[in-house]
């Protein structure tokens, strides 16, 4: 018998385009953001930096001071967005270019 299990990932799949939205939601004032574990933003530098905005968790790099790329992110019903070389849809690079800054500097105030 065969069995078709072609959509089972998509069910469990976010997009870039709803892990932007969210994290342009956070500068608008919409979500809170929290960030998880003790380092600060400046203090991790060049590594990954875990934020929770409202029960999402979002994995975003930090390259020398700088807001690079997001990484992961896992919603609060388990659907997960990661990042992947080939696809290269990013949802930090669909922020605006002030979207972008606001987020950074909000990263840096946590």
């Amino acid at each position: 018998m065969a069995f078709d299990n072609s959509d089972t990932g998509s069910l469990a799949a976010l997009t870039a385009t709803e892990v932007s939205q969210v994290l342009r939601e956070v500068t608008l004032g919409q979500r809170a953001m929290v960030r998880v574990g003790i380092q600060t933003w400046d203090e991790v530098y060049a590594c990954h930096f875990v934020v929770v905005i409202e029960g999402w968790r979002v994995t975003l790099y930090n390259d020398c001071d700088e807001l690079d790329y997001c990484e992961q992110c896992v919603s609060p019903e388990g659907k997960r967005w990661d990042f992947d070389l080939i696809d290269r849809k990013d949802p930090i690079a669909l922020l605006s270019p002030s979207e972008h800054q606001v987020l950074e500097r909000m990263l840096k105030a946590l």
